[in-house]
């Protein structure tokens, strides 16, 4: 009895164990609560990712390639995707698993006794089966093929994630430039309805003269309540890019100044180089179908019988009989896995179009972005001779009202029509920069010089 138990016990050391890990609404709540851009986990990826210590801590200022760094260490999005990586590498393991042998213990009582000895049939016997025709290698790729899916699957993720980022970082500083822009316009308006009333009052201005000035200055206070509140979108905006709560980014100082200007657009050779041999999404397609070209091997071995050999031993009412046979071979006679192979060609096929299906929406949204890009240059190109020729002339009237010539109503005006040029050129190169980041996401690649090169890899944006 003591044999059995302690071969028993042998088995199941190797056993893993289940370890319970709840998870609550609360628990979930305050983990979100407590994250934020002041954290020392994040200090610790942001030194490991940067290569060096990051002093002063917390930063006093931080740009797009930061928030981007901290959006990789807290998006929910990319939690999932590094989970699923995770996953289907743990499947390569199950694919390569060799199945166990199967132990039988038959047990008989012969009536009436044939043999001299006891009149019982037992004894171990085992059922090791042997898989053929390379089956489990195929599994193995196949899983493989996959795995490395899902790790590609991170990249693209992680290039969503940065996308996410910057537009929202675009949307903050259009909105903030629109406040500083219109907070002096609507200054500039509340100042003539003020010289407008006063002139009426004396007679030198119609009734609808002052009705117009109050009608611009309505509207210039409308705009700025509206780019006030888009500020704040852009910030909550921001905050859900990166995971953190929107009270995270309360008091944290931006780096916006570079959305100022539009990086020039690569050759349309590279950028197409880019996108075809760079994007992520079209490099997991074909990792996808080289998994359903394993998968295709597979149903084609499955055609060829696995064996099933049989050793074992039996007391045979007195009679010892040691057994070397095979237990068992299916025979392919009613079913030659056609019907899996057919499923796994079709499956081939679908995977094939998917992909080329992709690398021509990739190749069509690369030319709608170049052509974007090219025409929102030439009209930031053309919006900044125009406001240099608006500054000209607010100089001109700024000196003849210095001089006297002009009167302060006439370069009030001036200045109002000014600050009307200058949202028309923000609007320009905001335009610009969102040509520019439709650009960037068609080739997953930033077009900042300093950064240009740089790659997404599971390493960087691992946790």
């Amino acid at each position: 009895m003591r044999r059995p138990m302690l071969l028993v016990c042998v088995l199941l050391t190797g056993c893993a164990t289940y370890h319970p890990q709840p998870i609550t609404l609360t628990h979930l709540a305050r983990h979100f609560e407590d994250r934020s851009l002041a954290s020392g986990d994040l200090r610790t990826y942001l030194t490991r990712q940067i290569g060096h210590e990051i002093d002063p801590w917390p930063m006093p200022r931080w740009n797009r390639e930061m928030l981007t760094l901290a959006a990789w260490y807290y998006s929910p999005a990319l939690d999932i995707v590094r989970e699923q990586w995770g996953t289907a590498k743990a499947a390569i393991d199950v694919a390569g698993a060799i199945p166990n042998p199967v132990l039988q213990l038959p047990f008989q009582y012969a009536t009436p006794n044939p043999g001299p000895g006891s009149p019982f049939i037992t004894g171990p016997a085992l059922d090791i089966p042997i898989e053929t025709a390379h089956k489990r290698g195929y599994r193995i790729d196949q899983a493989s093929h996959l795995s490395e899916a899902a790790r590609l699957a991170i990249g693209n993720e992680a290039w969503k994630v940065r996308a996410q980022v910057r537009d929202a970082l675009i949307s903050l500083y259009a909105a903030r430039q629109r406040i500083a822009f219109l907070s002096r316009k609507a200054d500039a308006q509340q100042q003539i309805v003020a010289m407008v009333k006063k002139r009426r009052s004396v007679g030198e201005n119609s009734g609808p003269d002052v009705d117009a000035a109050m009608l611009a200055a309505t509207q210039a206070q409308a705009e700025l309540a509206a780019a006030r509140s888009a500020a704040q979108d852009a910030l909550a905006q921001l905050a859900a890019a990166i995971g953190i709560p929107a009270a995270a980014l309360n008091g944290v100082q931006l780096e916006l100044d570079a959305f100022g200007t539009a990086p020039p657009a690569p050759p349309t050779a590279d950028a197409r180089r880019e996108a075809v041999f760079h994007r992520a999404d079209l490099l997991a397609s074909l990792a996808a179908y080289a998994a359903a070209e394993s998968a295709l091997q597979l149903e084609v071995a499955k055609q060829y019988p696995d064996i099933h050999f049989g050793p074992g031993y039996t007391y045979d009412t007195g009679t010892n009989k040691i057994a070397f046979g095979v237990a068992g071979i299916t025979l392919p006679i009613f079913d030659q896995n056609q019907g899996g192979i057919a499923q796994a060609q079709a499956k081939r096929k679908e995977a094939a179009a998917r992909t080329m299906a992709l690398q021509d929406a990739i190749l069509n949204d690369l030319d709608h972005a170049l052509a974007r890009n090219q025409a929102s240059l030439a009209a930031v190109q053309l919006s900044t001779e125009h406001l240099a020729s608006a500054r000209r002339q607010l100089d001109s009237q700024a000196a003849s009202f210095a001089a006297g010539a002009t009167d302060r109503l006439t370069f009030m005006q001036a200045r109002a029509d000014y600050q009307t040029s200058e949202i028309a050129h923000l609007d320009a190169v905001v335009a610009a920069q969102q040509a520019a980041g439709m650009l960037e996401d068609a080739m997953q690649r930033p077009l900042e010089p300093e950064t240009a090169n740089s790659t997404v890899t599971e390493q960087e944006i691992s946790r």
